[in-house]
């Protein structure tokens, strides 16, 4: 994804607007039969505040922010608002020296010149062959600096999955196809997927004037990752292709890339709330959502600003609105977190710089729900349902269900969700966690138009309104969330 520059740093005012809400009740609603939904009635439950939720999103996916890009001065901008809300709400801040804003060291690569594919011709004389990009090849989405593997070939319209540590020639022109076919290869453990340019495209390749890829940033004395694990897209030209073809399958290819690095930066807010039960407030729920979207880039019928409404503001702001409620009448038994991370969108950055400095060890976090785009109703489930990504790795998504959430199974596996979110990033060092969504595969994702015109508030307040009563369940419950079997990543 693209890294828009920062902006300036400018004046920002923020408004909040505080409504008095019912007192929370202690009452727990009582379990219901595995799988069957039981709709909390209790006139205790607090509503979520309609005025609340606008007054976020207005201010988060405005074009004041310039789309909160990963990074930038702007993500900084969202973070510090977020973190006065979580103290005027009186959630105490996460970090050890007082701070709610939890600042993450970068460093990105940059290359420096074209970076090159190169393998050995089969045969007596073992030839080798070094390929540069902008020539045979050009490299469309890089996670890493170098890689290698096995010569895979593959039609678009197989099924193999036998592709873990391989580099895939997908044999097919379509790129939409390819592009859903390559997040298959990855989920599989595929290295890199390349795909044949048609010859009208091929003319870049001739004129050798295909731009430097770019990498993505570094969290500081960590491995790269993202949250699809490494993966890489190449696209080569026709000519290469039949070369690839006539190689014997298994023949290494190896990437390599020369760069330097420079420092940069970006922001997570972290906010506690101490449980009350002596027993149970070192078990902790993580509440979290991501700040950041893709800032400033390509126009786009005249706007320029990706304002992510969807993507991420009305994640960002159901966390602030559980925290609104969770901070008002008693203090759940357990303790609760409130992460809103930086730098999703280049790999689940932020995230990964909090799995390392958590403000309670990982092992006491019993589960973590990650809301992500629940700004519109999804017509693939029924009754504005949201849904819940990886349900069948986990207990956790049916026994919420079975306390009220109006949660169902993610509808769309083949996009493989459950590891396209900051969750994947916790999930992969043992929390169960998981995704709250209902991103309907609109036409408006990663665009300008990602905007409040086209967010729907009847569908977001009840979104959140229907999660109050269950999660409250679970933030004082014992209830300790499983992996299934083969569940964990």
């Amino acid at each position: 994804m693209k890294r828009p520059l920062a902006s300036p740093l400018s004046f920002a005012f923020f408004v909040l607007f505080l409504f008095p809400t019912a007192i929370v009740g202690q009452n727990q609603p009582a379990p219901s039969p595995a799988g069957k939904r039981r709709a909390a009635t209790a006139p205790s439950v607090p509503r979520p505040c309609p005025a609340c939720i606008r007054a976020h999103m207005e201010f988060l996916a405005s074009d004041a922010l310039r789309g909160r890009g990963s990074g930038t001065a702007d993500e900084l901008i969202a973070a510090t608002y977020v973190a006065a809300q979580l103290r005027a709400y009186g959630i105490a801040p996460g970090e050890e020296n007082g701070a709610y804003v939890q600042r993450a060291v970068l460093h990105q690569p940059k290359l420096t010149a074209p970076p090159h594919l190169s393998f050995t011709k089969p045969g007596a004389a073992r030839e080798p062959v070094t390929w540069t990009h902008g020539k045979e090849f050009a490299a469309l989405q890089l996670s890493q600096r170098h890689f290698s593997g096995p010569l895979r070939v593959v039609n678009i319209d197989e099924d193999d999955s036998q592709v873990a540590g391989s580099i895939v020639l997908v044999l097919g022109s379509d790129r939409p196809r390819f592009r859903a076919k390559a997040s298959l290869l990855a989920a599989a453990g595929a290295v890199a997927a390349m795909q044949a340019v048609s010859d009208e495209e091929a003319a870049h390749f001739q004129a050798g004037t295909a731009p430097l890829p770019s990498l993505p940033a570094e969290v500081e004395g960590q491995n790269p990752a993202d949250l699809e694990g490494t993966f890489n897209l190449l696209e080569v030209s026709p000519d290469a292709v039949k070369i690839l073809e006539t190689l014997p399958e298994n023949t290494t290819l190896s990437f390599d890339s020369f760069t330097t690095s420079e420092k940069k930066y970006t922001w997570n807010v972290v906010g506690i709330l101490h449980g009350s039960d002596a027993n149970l407030q070192h078990s902790a729920v993580l509440l979290s959502a991501h700040l950041d979207h893709l800032g400033v880039g390509q126009q786009v019928n005249g706007d320029d600003i990706y304002n992510g409404a969807d993507d991420d503001a009305s994640g960002t702001t159901a966390v602030l609105e559980l925290a609104r409620v969770l901070s008002t009448g008693a203090r759940p038994r357990r303790t609760v977190i409130f992460a809103l991370f930086g730098s999703e969108e280049v790999g689940g950055l932020g995230a990964i710089h909090f799995s390392q400095h958590p403000p309670l060890p990982l092992r006491q976090i019993a589960a973590q729900l990650e809301f992500e785009m629940i700004g519109r109703p999804d017509p693939a489930v029924p009754n504005d349902d949201l849904w819940l990504t990886g349900w069948q790795r986990s207990n956790l998504g049916p026994v919420l269900a079975a306390h009220g959430a109006h949660l169902v199974a993610d509808p769309h596996p083949e996009q493989n969700f459950f590891a396209r979110s900051d969750n994947y990033v916790l999930a992969k060092k043992g929390v169960v966690a998981q995704t709250v969504a209902s991103y309907g595969l609109h036409p408006y994702y990663h665009q300008p138009n990602d905007d409040l015109e086209h967010i729907n508030f009847k569908h977001i307040n009840a979104a959140i309104g229907s999660l109050i009563a269950p999660i409250e369940w679970l933030v004082n419950s014992a209830f300790a969330p499983q992996w299934n079997e083969g569940g964990r990543p």
